[in-house]
Order: structure tokens, then C-alpha cells, then sequence
């Protein structure tokens, strides 16, 4: 790099010196786009070495039947099989009968519980979701970009609160619940959130779980997707959302989600759901007319690597060994190249799988196109916002978990220098002025 960042923010430096990093940046930025760079850190996907970490579920299960003699490649067993929701049941803070273990992928499990409110509606519902004159959810933002997809997709309409690092502003959720019964529900990522890493206090669900609502039967999707995805020492313990409902007189409220999607295999692991007994009756209900019986031979086998609680928490500790390093590059590289110079914010999560990385307002669509010129691919900024679009246009989502070590520290120098000549193209001429020839044409994010 042939740059040379002044240790002074943005603001304080005169036209001159702004010229001047300004060309020294697009030096920088013209020597990356000769390296013929092809990385992505678009999404949060475990890399082949965590994925290697569970090979030994090829070789499983050793048996046919669970620990009651039962065959687990027959039908039967809607809830699953109990030695994996005992397992997941401790580690999740439920009791077993409010756990539900289903197929591979937990947003699966997040659609039809939508699904069902809105064709059924809940234990609690007056009447089916779909009969009401509308429905909104309540998304703290930066938030998990599928969730937004699949409500738009339903064609329920979305309001945001910001996300603190103790979790969502309780207040603002609480003012957008109390008079309107057409909000029916809400997001959380409540262990390590994606993006941010925020991790909700007790003292944050404890609100959540006993404010009023219009809607008789308002729900918290509680997706504690990393509940167990620790990156160190520092284990952040998940809120005790369902003991807190039930203790204010909402016992169904909290709808809570998790999977081994990140702990296993992400394509073959399980999934969960949790919430009060009668509405995991009513979801097995719906449920099964449909199927006859999750994967049971899947759950055997996953059973058997973990065999416990504990045998979970000593597979995390090898995932955290693989890919904390890489967070800590980030980390370094963020640090390195952009403190103290005013252009950008990020968060140093202790757990998750994203590092949420503000850079100057008007400016994350720009970095992300410079990025894409050459040859690194991000999540498209908005995608942390629902409906694709961040009001700023600030935040950008990095998942460093998937590349190699030594491609995480390439993919941020040039995540680096783009937010640098982004924030001094802004400081001079204008966001969208003056683009180096060859950058990507704008908007165009693939």
C-alpha cells in the first residue's frame, strides 16, 4: 500500500491534505484491481474445516433403535427423538417437552410457525392471522436478512427499533405494541445478534416478556440461532425468555428457534423449536398433517457424537479455535488501517458468526461496488435492513468464518481501502463523483 493515513479523523484535514490521500487512496484501490482478487464474505457459512470437525457423524449412528428399543428408521416420533432434545433442552434453558427437534434447517421450522398463525392462528389467537385487516412485525435492525425475506414474502409489513448492545430498544418495542393489534410479533436474535453480536440482558427480555400488547396473541420469534457459538472465555449466557413469559402471564408469547446448522453440518444438522407445552401441541398438531416423522436417524447420530451437554460445548470450543483467529484479523486490519480517522465503526463480537461495520452515512452502497471491482464480493448494504434498505446507507454485514485465514486478511485490506476512498470521495467531491475508471457501475452487486 502506497498510502500513508494521517492519524488525524477526515474532518480536521484541509482541501490540500484531502487531495492528497484522496490520490494516494486511489493508488491503493488501482494496485488492488492488478491482483485479479476473487473473494466473498457475503454470507455466514462454516468453512470445510469446521465442517470436518463432524466427519464422525458419517460413521453414525451405531445403531437402529434409541434407548427404548424404538426403531428410528420407521415412522413416528413427530417431536423427535428425546436423547437429542435433552441434550439441546439443557442447553437452550428448556424444559424437554417444550422442545421440538425437526429436519436441518431451522428456518424452515421459523415459516411454518408463520405459516400456521396466519392460516390457524395461535392458542391464543381470536381468530386466523389472515383474517386480521393487517399484520406487522417489529425487526430491530441491523437484522438477519432472511427473516425480512420471508415476512415480505408472506406480505407482512415491517417497522424497525434500533439494536443496542443489550439487545433491542425495549421502549420503542414496547410504545409500537401497546395500541396497534395488527402488530403481532417480533424478531430477535438474542445470543450474539446478526449483525452486531449484541447479546439481550435479562433485564431487556424481562420487558419484552411483560409488556402490554394490542394483539392477545403477540409473538417473539426468539431465533438463538448461536446460542452456543462462542468465539472465547467470555460465554455470554442466553435470557431466560420463556421462564420470564410464563412468570408475567404470557406463557405463549416467546417462540424460540436454534439448529446445528453451524455446530454440524449446515446442510444435515437438526433444528428446534420452543415455546410454552400448549403451543408446542399446537404446532405438532398442524404438523402433522403433513409429516409422520422427522429424521430420526439423524438425530440418533447427532445424539451419539455429543453423547451430552458438555460434549456440545467441547465441539464449540474446536469451532472457536478455527475461526476466532479470523475475527481477530478483522479486528487487526480494521484497526490498522482505519482508527482514528473518523470513516468507520465496528463491533468486536465475543460470539456469532458477523462483524456489523458502520462506515460514513451515504457511503456503504459505494463501498460495496468498489469492493465488487476488485473481485471481493460483500453483502449488498441494506441487507441488514428490511426491504434491502438501510435509511443511511451505512452498514455493511462482513462474515469472515468461510475463507481461509490468510483470504480474510486480503478480502479486509481491501474492505479497508474501499471504505477509505469512499469516505474521502464523500469528503471532496460528493458520494458518486469522480469514480475510478473500471469500477463497477453503480448498483451493480450481483
Amino acid at each position: 500500500m502506497t498510502a500513508q493515513r494521517s492519524p488525524r479523523p477526515l474532518s480536521d484535514l484541509a482541501p490540500d491534505e484531502l487531495d492528497e490521500l484522496l490520490a494516494s487512496t486511489r493508488e491503493d484501490y488501482e494496485a488492488l484491481r492488478t491482483k485479479g482478487l476473487a473473494l466473498d464474505v457475503t454470507r455466514g457459512k462454516p468453512s470445510a474445516a469446521q465442517l470436518d470437525l463432524s466427519d464422525a457423524l458419517l460413521r453414525l449412528p451405531s445403531t437402529t433403535t434409541d434407548r427404548s428399543g424404538t426403531d428410528v428408521r420407521n415412522y413416528g416420533g413427530l417431536a423427535g427423538l428425546v436423547e437429542i432434545r435433552e441434550i439441546f433442552a439443557e442447553l437452550l434453558g428448556v424444559d424437554v417437552p417444550q422442545l421440538v427437534a425437526g429436519g436441518s434447517s431451522s428456518l424452515t421450522l421459523m415459516r411454518e410457525c408463520l405459516v400456521d398463525l396466519l392460516l390457524f392462528g395461535g392458542v391464543d389467537s381470536p381468530r386466523p392471522w389472515k383474517d386480521e385487516e393487517s399484520i406487522t412485525f417489529v425487526c430491530p435492525v441491523p437484522g438477519y436478512d432472511r427473516h425480512f425475506a420471508l415476512l415480505e414474502e408472506l406480505g407482512i409489513s415491517m417497522v424497525t427499533v434500533p439494536m443496542r448492545e443489550d439487545g433491542p430498544d425495549a421502549a420503542a418495542v414496547a410504545a409500537l405494541v401497546a395500541d396497534d393489534p395488527g402488530v403481532k410479533g417480533m424478531w430477535l436474535v438474542p445470543t450474539y445478534a446478526n449483525p452486531t453480536g449484541a447479546v439481550c440482558s435479562q433485564e431487556v427480555a424481562a420487558e419484552l416478556a411483560a409488556m402490554p400488547t394490542a394483539a392477545p396473541d403477540f409473538k417473539i420469534f426468539w431465533d438463538n440461532a448461536y446460542a452456543v457459538h462462542h468465539l472465547g472465555p467470555d460465554e455470554a449466557k442466553s435470557a431466560d425468555l420463556l421462564g420470564l413469559a410464563a412468570a408475567s402471564g404470557h406463557p405463549h408469547r416467546p417462540v424460540m428457534f436454534a439448529s446445528t446448522s453451524k455446530i454440524t453440518y449446515a446442510g444435515a444438522g437438526v433444528a428446534f423449536m420452543a415455546s410454552s407445552t400448549e403451543q408446542v401441541a399446537w404446532y405438532l398438531e398442524h404438523l402433522g398433517k403433513g409429516s409422520i416423522g422427522p429424521d430420526k436417524v439423524n438425530h440418533l447420530r447427532h445424539a451419539e457424537l455429543f453423547g451430552d451437554a458438555e460434549g456440545v460445548r467441547a465441539h464449540m470450543r474446536e469451532h472457536a479455535a478455527i475461526i476466532a483467529p479470523k475475527f481477530a484479523e478483522v479486528e487487526r486490519v480494521l484497526g490498522e488501517r482505519l482508527g482514528g480517522l473518523g470513516v468507520a465503526r465496528w463491533n468486536s463480537p465475543t460470539g456469532g458468526y458477523f462483524v456489523s461495520l458502520d462506515v460514513v452515512p451515504g457511503t456503504a452502497s459505494r463501498v460495496v461496488e468498489l469492493a465488487k471491482g476488485v473481485g471481493v464480493a460483500l453483502t449488498p448494504a441494506g441487507a441488514s435492513f428490511p426491504y434491502g434498505r438501510d435509511p443511511q446507507d451505512e452498514n455493511i454485514r462482513l462474515a469472515p468464518t468461510m475463507p481461509p485465514l490468510d483470504e480474510v486478511r486480503e478480502a479486509m485490506e481491501v474492505v479497508a481501502t474501499c471504505v477509505l476512498l469512499a469516505a474521502v470521495e464523500h469528503a471532496t467531491v460528493g458520494s458518486g463523483r469522480d469514480r475510478p475508471s473500471g469500477a463497477a457501475d453503480p448498483g451493480d452487486q450481483g
